[in-house]
């Protein structure tokens, strides 16, 4: 608003300025003109004082005292000329070529009034100063001409304190102008964005999972229909978003009851064959060695720990206790996850901190150990191919954040699986049920942290744990 209402400004101005100047202009003009109007007047009336006539030669001694009079009286500079153009009289107490003018008139002008133009004007600069010059012939009572009247105008002294005047005078009224409207621009600008920034900081704090309250508007303006629509919009989609969670819900139950299954099944199989085949060796040896039962029963204790493993990890999973955040030292926390597999067989485990003070974050410690310890084994496990297998964990503070990094020297992961690392069910191992790495994210993100990592195929991968510090 206040833009537009500057450059109306400029432009009102503008135009009020050039049409002032010309409407000066000419109103000087026809002023001037009625000075000369004047003198000629004068100077007619003083011919027909002394017989309407006067010679040539006694015209500088007769019309110096009229000349000097007539120019105080219309405070201008009168000089006459005689036919020829040669100065005659100045009202001028300066010499006249000491002002810049020549004492012998301009050709030119001589020509003009000899083809019939009867006022010619010229334009003289003298020290900065700008002149014009009029002329016209001075006749006797028989219309005779006699002499050659000039009339000097300064053109400072015929319009420059009007239009100063005006420019000051214009200045002020539009700096009383902006500030009246830059306070009403003001006022209206609130008032009518009120209410949008009211709308504005409800939607920010939408939260579908929540009781959200309508907005409450009485008028029926444009802002009330937006309200209404806004009321409406939100209704919709609470509704659409509660269906969407049940239908997700839902979906991911299913999901998760088929792998379940699947992953129970699997083992099953083994388990059903051993046990037909022991009943079998029972129906042709009721005497079965000892040895044949142990190792019966070897076979079965691992397929139930495979089974166990897999209840146990999908209960972890669907069973997230709530985190119970508390200060959190990193350094300690990693160097003892560290240690459990210092000892890991055909595998170098290393641990770096540039952290100077304490590293102290707000976490569960039991979480962040389930996180740290996934990352570990996953990385442990993708080196077992590596001929010089090794894993390093390093921390090191960014900003306002402490960053864990879990390199490994392994297979890395394929282009065509990275999108898929956190999804769960989704594994590239042979054994387990893919929740791990899921697990890890809805561990992270539950921290306000972040996770995320990096793969080149056949050398390995780094996996990066982004966590706020305490002290941010």
């Amino acid at each position: 608003m206040l833009t537009l209402i500057l450059i109306s400004f400029v432009i009102t101005g503008m135009t009020a300025f050039y049409n002032f100047k010309a409407e000066n202009e000419r109103y000087n003009q026809e002023r001037l003109e009625r000075k000369e109007r004047a003198l000629q007047k004068t100077m007619s009336y003083f011919l027909d004082e002394n017989g309407g006539t006067i010679v040539e030669d006694s015209l500088a001694l007769q019309f110096s005292d009229v000349l000097v009079e007539m120019a105080d009286i219309h405070s201008l500079s009168i000089n006459m000329y005689d036919l020829n153009g040669n100065i005659l009289i100045s009202s001028s107490e300066d010499r006249f070529d000491d002002l810049g003018f020549d004492l012998t008139m301009d050709y030119t002008v001589l020509k003009q009034l000899s083809t019939g133009n009867d006022r010619p004007v010229t334009q003289k600069t003298h020290q900065d100063n700008d002149y014009f010059l009029v002329y016209w012939y001075l006749t006797d009572y028989l219309d005779r001409k006699i002499a050659i009247v000039n009339v000097k105008y300064d053109k400072k002294n015929i319009d420059g304190g009007e239009l100063k005047r005006f420019l000051v005078q214009l200045t002020q009224i539009y700096i009383l102008l902006f500030i009246g409207a830059s306070l009403l621009a003001y006022f209206l600008s609130n008032y009518i964005t009120k209410s949008l920034q009211k709308i504005a900081s409800k939607m920010k704090r939408i939260d579908l999972s929540g009781d959200e309250q309508h907005i409450q508007w009485e008028g029926k303006d444009e802002i009330g229909a937006l309200v209404r629509q806004y009321n409406r919009m939100l209704d919709e989609v609470k509704l659409s978003a509660e269906r969407l969670a049940k239908s997700e819900r839902e979906s991911a139950w299913r999901e998760m009851a088929k792998q379940v299954a699947h992953e129970i099944k699997n083992p099953l199989t083994p388990m059903k064959l051993r046990v037909q085949h022991l009943q079998r060796t029972l129906d042709n040896d009721p005497e079965i060695s000892k040895e044949q039962v142990d190792k019966f029963a070897k076979s079965m204790i691992d397929q139930i720990d495979t089974l166990s493993g897999i209840a146990t990890e999908f209960s972890h999973f669907a069973k997230m206790p709530k985190a119970k955040n508390d200060p959190l030292n990193l350094d300690e926390l990693i160097e003892g996850v560290v240690d459990l597999y210092a000892k890991t067989p055909n595998c170098s485990i290393e641990f770096t901190s540039s952290v100077q003070s304490e590293a102290m974050v707000f976490a569960d410690k039991d979480q962040m150990n389930r996180v740290l310890t996934n990352l570990i084994k996953n990385a442990i496990q993708a080196t077992e191919e590596a001929d010089n297998a090794k894993v390093a964990l390093s921390l090191e503070r960014d900003r306002n954040n402490y960053l864990i990094r879990v390199e490994d020297n392994g297979v890395g992961i394929p282009e065509n699986q990275r999108d898929k690392i956190f999804v769960p069910n989704f594994t590239t191992k042979s054994k387990g049920a893919g929740l791990g790495l899921a697990m890890v994210k809805n561990i992270v993100n539950q921290t306000e942290g972040e996770i995320w990592f990096e793969s080149i195929e056949g050398q390995g991968t780094s996996f990066f744990v982004q966590l706020p510090a305490q002290d941010s």
